[in-house]
């Protein structure tokens, strides 16, 4: 048998505790609408998704696709926004192709394109993966998240209100060799293009430290690290960096593989940081999902599938409820966001 058809199946008898509502009204501060992630809401009837929405527990939607383009923003806005105003943000983002041809006029440029957007209904700033990673200047030289040329950027987002939602790293083994030892080689080698090996792209660390020096520069900017700010293998790191941020918060979207499998110390962390954690799923409007989430903070059941396929997605591991207290569920399924995201 070869070791990519080994599929053990557990004989621990542990409980399932059924979650299909949260304790509290959720607002879901990490998601996606459109194509591909978002599974095309944007071509369906919307009360198909309101519905699926109350049926969750949902009560507000961050959708971040504007992020990928203002043609995405615009559409969105039209289609998501218009009509339900107060169930849905829609956030924009920073077209990078263009700084190749505008080079020192690039910031001020796309600091005014954030006025734009929030003119045209945009309530925050969407920063994805290749920034960091990809993003080159007008000299073809690889851009560090922590460039000061780009402060434009991150002050008018401060002064427009608009929170930054950032994304610049992806797991930890994503940067390692792709050999036997790499905990997420199933997964690389179904996704070859998320494979980060440092060299030629930047060490995992080098990219993390720009991103705390970025948010530490703009104190009046609320920036939020996505997916546990991007390092969800170390939460000591990622709680030093809060600590130092009065400005910085935190989702934890598409991580339930990550603190699931290390509990006690996730829960003494949710527990720490019960006012800086906003809930994420980024699966899209999915019934599952959302459940799976609510029974991964809600209950103590253990050593269960933190995916809603078959198999899990991220690791060959199983996770463990954290059975948070009512007071921190309350303020991580929405309280925090209402703050953050200034919703009545």
């Amino acid at each position: 048998m070869l070791l990519k058809n080994f599929r053990p199946q557990s004989k621990l008898v542990t409980k399932t505790t059924l979650v299909n509502k949260p304790k509290f009204p959720v607002i879901d501060a990490h998601d996606h609408l459109g194509e591909p992630f978002g599974g095309g809401w944007d071509k369906k009837p919307l009360n198909e998704l309101l519905d699926l929405l109350d049926e969750a527990g949902v009560t507000h939607y961050v959708d971040l696709d504007g992020g990928w383009g203002e043609d995405i923003l615009y559409r969105h806005l039209d289609y998501f926004k218009a009509k339900a105003p107060e169930r849905f943000q829609i956030f924009g983002g920073v077209d990078w192709s263009k700084w190749e041809s505008m080079g020192d006029g690039f910031a001020d440029w796309a600091a005014g394109r954030l006025k734009a957007q929030k003119d045209a209904g945009a309530q925050g700033l969407k920063i994805w993966k290749p920034f960091g990673l990809h993003v080159k200047d007008d000299k073809g030289q690889l851009v560090k998240v922590d460039d000061a040329r780009l402060n434009p950027i991150w002050e008018m987002a401060g002064e427009l209100g608009f929170p930054v939602m950032i994304h610049v790293a992806d797991p930890v083994a994503f940067f390692d060799p792709i050999d036997e030892t790499n905990e997420r080689w199933e997964e690389i080698g179904a996704n070859p293009d998320w494979a980060f090996t440092s060299p030629p792209f930047p060490a995992f660390m080098e990219i993390m430290n720009g991103f705390f020096n970025l948010v530490k520069r703009h104190a009046n900017t609320i920036f939020i690290g996505a997916h546990v700010g991007c390092y969800g293998e170390n939460l000591d790191w990622v709680g030093k960096m809060l600590e130092d941020c009065p400005n910085y918060y935190i989702d934890f979207s598409a991580r339930l593989g990550e603190l699931g499998r290390q509990p006690y110390t996730a829960r003494k962390f949710f527990i720490q940081y019960q006012d800086r954690i906003l809930f994420g799923t980024d699966a899209s409007p999915h019934l599952d999902s959302y459940r799976l989430f609510y029974r991964f903070l809600e209950t103590d059941d253990e050593y269960f599938n933190y995916n809603t396929g078959e198999n899990p997605g991220q690791g060959r591991w199983y996770v463990h409820g954290m059975y948070l207290p009512e007071d921190v569920l309350k303020k991580i399924y929405c309280e925090n966001a209402k703050k953050v995201l200034k919703i009545l």
